[in-house]
C-alpha cells in the first residue's frame, strides 16, 4: 500500500505503529507527530529508573532521529495538532503547518489528571519527561514527601523517593491500595509491602488542601490532621488527550470511540491506538479504554496491519496485562482481577524474598486473573491460561505445578516487556 499515513501522538504507541507499518510492508510516506520538543522516549522509566538518576536519558529513548531516518520515518516534533478535518483529510498543527493524509492514527495518550492543589510550587505530576526532570530536581533536596494517590504511579514513586532516603507518607481515599484492581485483601498486602519499606501510609483519608511553597507545604486531610511536606507528588489518574478533537467530528467518548479493528466510529480513514483509544473488545463485547504499556504496544501493531492490509482486517482483543516495579516486587498483573468472586494465594507475598501468585475465579468457575510478585514463570503459564479461558481448578494446578520448579524458574522473562 502506497500513500501517507499521519500518526498523531510519539509516545509508545504511536512510534510502535510507525515501526510496525513498516513491518507489515506498508511503503507509502509515514509522518509522525510529537507535541514535545524532545525524540519519542518511554514513559515507565519516569517514575523508576530515570526519576532516580539510574538510567540517563539515551536508555529511555524510543526512537532517535538516526533511527526514523532509516526506517523512512519523517518526524514534525514540538507543534502539537490543534485540530483535524477529516472530510478534507488534513490535520493543522500549533504552528500553522497542514498536513494531507490517506490515513491517520489517533496515538495521543494520556495526561495526568491535573493536581486540584496548586500552591506557589513544591506540587509535582509525572507524566512526561519534563515533570520527571521537575521531580528529581525536588528530589535532589532534603525533606519529607508526600505522594497522594496510591495506584502504581504513586507507589513507584513513594518507592523511588524513599530509596533516595526521603521519608515518605502515601494518601489515598481507599482503604487500600489498588484495591479497585486487586481486591481489599490483596491491596492490603501491598499496604504492608509500603510499611516494610518505612513509608507511612494514611488510607482511607482525602487530602482538602495544600498550602505553602516548595520545602514548606502542609496538606491537610480530611480527618483534620496535617502532613508537612518539602514536595507533594498528586498521583490521581489519566485523562485521554482528546480535546483537540472536539470540533472534528468523530465520536469521542471518554477517548476517541473505535471498532473493534481499532478504525474510528463513521471514519473508516482514521484509527486509534493506546490511551486515547476506547474501541469494542469482541471478548468482552462493550467499549474499553486502557493505560497500559502493554496494551498501546499491541494495539499499534494491529492498527498498522490492518492500514497496511485492509484485506485482512484483525480485531483487537487482549488480555489486559500491567506490571508495576515497587521496591523489591516486581508485581504483574494478567486479565481482569475485579471480575473475580474468590481468589487463592500459591506460593507467598511475605517475607524478604516473596515469590507467588493470586489467581481469582469467575462465576462461571473461569480464570479471570492474577496477579504474580516475583514469580515469571507464573506469569507466563497464567496469561496463557487467561488467554485460553481456563477452568479455575486447572489453573490452581498448573500454577500449584510449579512451586516445586523452585526459584530457578522465576528465572523465565515473562514478558519483552519491561519498566
Amino acid at each position: 500500500m502506497t500513500g501517507t499515513v499521519l500518526v498523531v501522538g510519539a509516545s509508545i504507541g504511536g512510534v510502535r505503529t510507525a515501526q510496525a507499518l513498516r513491518s507489515e510492508g506498508f511503503d507509502g510516506r509515514i509522518v509522525l507527530v510529537g507535541a514535545e520538543p524532545h525524540a519519542p522516549y518511554d514513559k515507565p522509566p519516569l517514575s523508576k529508573q530515570f526519576l532516580s538518576g539510574a538510567w540517563e536519558l539515551e536508555k529511555v529513548l524510543l526512537l532517535t532521529a538516526e533511527q526514523a531516518a532509516a526506517d523512512g520515518i519523517e518526524l514534525r516534533l514540538g507543534s502539537p495538532a490543534t485540530r483535524l478535518d477529516v472530510a478534507g483529510s488534513r490535520l493543522l498543527l500549533a504552528d500553522g503547518e497542514a498536513l494531507d493524509y490517506d490515513k491517520l492514527v489517533v496515538a495521543t495518550g494520556a495526561s495526568a489528571r491535573p493536581s486540584p492543589w496548586r500552591p506557589e510550587s513544591g506540587v509535582h505530576v509525572v507524566r512526561t519527561l519534563d515533570d520527571s526532570r521537575h521531580l528529581a530536581d525536588a528530589l535532589r533536596q532534603d525533606g519529607p514527601v508526600v505522594v497522594v494517590g496510591g495506584g502504581f504511579i504513586g507507589a513507584e514513586v513513594a518507592a523511588t523517593a524513599r530509596g533516595l532516603g526521603h521519608d515518605v507518607t502515601v494518601v489515598d481515599p481507599m482503604p487500600t491500595p489498588i484495591g479497585r484492581v486487586v481486591g481489599p485483601e490483596i491491596g492490603s498486602i501491598f499496604a504492608e509491602l509500603h510499611h516494610r519499606h518505612d513509608v507511612a501510609t494514611r488510607f482511607g483519608l482525602g487530602v482538602e488542601g495544600v498550602e505553602g511553597v516548595a520545602g514548606n507545604l502542609r496538606v491537610r486531610l480530611t480527618d483534620g490532621s496535617t502532613l508537612n511536606a518539602a514536595t507533594v507528588v498528586v498521583g490521581i489518574g489519566a485523562v485521554p488527550n482528546d480535546g483537540w478533537l472536539a470540533d472534528s467530528g468523530l465520536a469521542v467518548e471518554n477517548g476517541v470511540l473505535c471498532d473493534e479493528y481499532s478504525r474510528a466510529v463513521d471514519a473508516p480513514d482514521v484509527f486509534a491506538v493506546g490511551d486515547v483509544a476506547r474501541w469494542f473488545h469482541p471478548g468482552y463485547r462493550e467499549h474499553v479504554r486502557v493505560e497500559h504499556w502493554t496494551n498501546a504496544v499491541e494495539q499499534a501493531v494491529i492498527a498498522a496491519h490492518n492500514i497496511a492490509h485492509p484485506d485482512d482486517l484483525r480485531p483487537h482483543s487482549p488480555v489486559e496485562y500491567v506490571w508495576s516495579d515497587q521496591y523489591d516486587w516486581k508485581a504483574q498483573i494478567v486479565g481482569r482481577p475485579v471480575l473475580g468472586v474468590r481468589h487463592e494465594i500459591i506460593g507467598t507475598l511475605e517475607g524478604e524474598r516473596p515469590r507467588g501468585a493470586v489467581l481469582y475465579q469467575d462465576d462461571a468457575d473461569r480464570l479471570c486473573g492474577a496477579v504474580t510478585v516475583n514469580w515469571p514463570r507464573a506469569l507466563v503459564q497464567c496469561r496463557r491460561l487467561v488467554t485460553g479461558h481456563a477452568g479455575y481448578d486447572e489453573a490452581l494446578d498448573r500454577i500449584r505445578a510449579l512451586v516445586s520448579a523452585g526459584p530457578a524458574m522465576a528465572a523465565v522473562p515473562a514478558t519483552s516487556a519491561d519498566g
